[in-house]
């Protein structure tokens, strides 16, 4: 196999346990991140470490370098999860054979240690530091200034633009409508959005906030961030580069 078509495992230190209406499924000290995708990795279970049994159901998927994997309804006393796991049984990548994966929105719950994880697993080379600054932060969308503040919290994400979040009151409020977008985040919890409406023109959804971010980033509550990849940035006077990201 190429260096390039590998599977990345790592073993993840950290104890992992997902329940069902309160009861314990999976249970393990022993699980690995397996990297599916270059984004964040998956947590791969010891068969041992699943409370149940786990009932092959006929379906079957195709992963370009994990191989086929078979699906299994796991099925805790009276109750069935349907198609909540996978085995790969036949990778190209032994380690993975003995392992399942446990689909994370099967569960009602997942937590690291004691703390509850949401979304999807967090990857241990992901850091997040929202900090407050001073620095003056102007935002400006088809040449008209739409924030224009001195109280910016920075925060910095691995693998992602510097996002200048900022309080309401230094943001023209009145140029931006709630929108019933939402996304979901496993460091920033769950971001609702406003369309951005300047000389005539509306752009969608391109300013969102935090009204209860995760404890790990609730420096950011109640602030707006706008897209750097879509709007004019200057930081103390210096025009930033539009950055070429997912978000583009």
């Amino acid at each position: 196999m190429a260096a390039q078509d590998q599977v990345r495992i790592e073993a993840n230190p950290k104890w992992i346990r997902g329940t069902v209406r309160g009861q314990t499924i999976v249970d393990s000290a022993r699980s690995q991140f397996v990297w599916e995708h270059r984004y964040y990795p998956a947590w791969f279970f010891p068969v041992g470490d699943i409370g149940g049994e786990l009932r092959a159901n006929g379906s079957t998927h195709r992963h370009d370098r994990l191989g086929d994997a078979t699906h299994f309804d796991l099925v805790i006393g009276e109750r069935t999860l349907e198609n909540a796991a996978w085995r790969h049984l036949d990778a190209p990548t032994e380690a993975l054979r003995d392992l399942v994966r446990v689909d994370f929105a099967a569960l009602d719950a997942w937590f690291e240690e004691d703390v509850e994880v949401f979304v999807h697993p967090r990857s241990p080379e992901v850091r997040v530091d929202a900090l407050p600054s001073s620095r003056h932060v102007v935002v400006a969308v088809d040449g008209h200034v739409v924030a224009d503040s001195s109280s910016a919290t920075l925060l910095f994400e691995t693998g992602l633009p510097t996002r200048y979040y900022l309080p309401k009151n230094d943001v023209r409020m009145h140029l931006l409508t709630p929108t019933a977008a939402e996304t979901a985040c496993p460091y920033k919890g769950w971001a609702r959005y406003w369309d951005v409406t300047v000389n005539g023109t509306t752009y969608a959804d391109l300013a969102w906030g935090y009204r209860t971010p995760l404890p790990e980033s609730e420096a950011i509550a109640g602030l707006v961030c706008f897209y750097n990849e879509k709007v004019d940035i200057t930081v103390d006077g210096l025009a930033l580069e539009q950055p070429t990201t997912k978000f583009s």
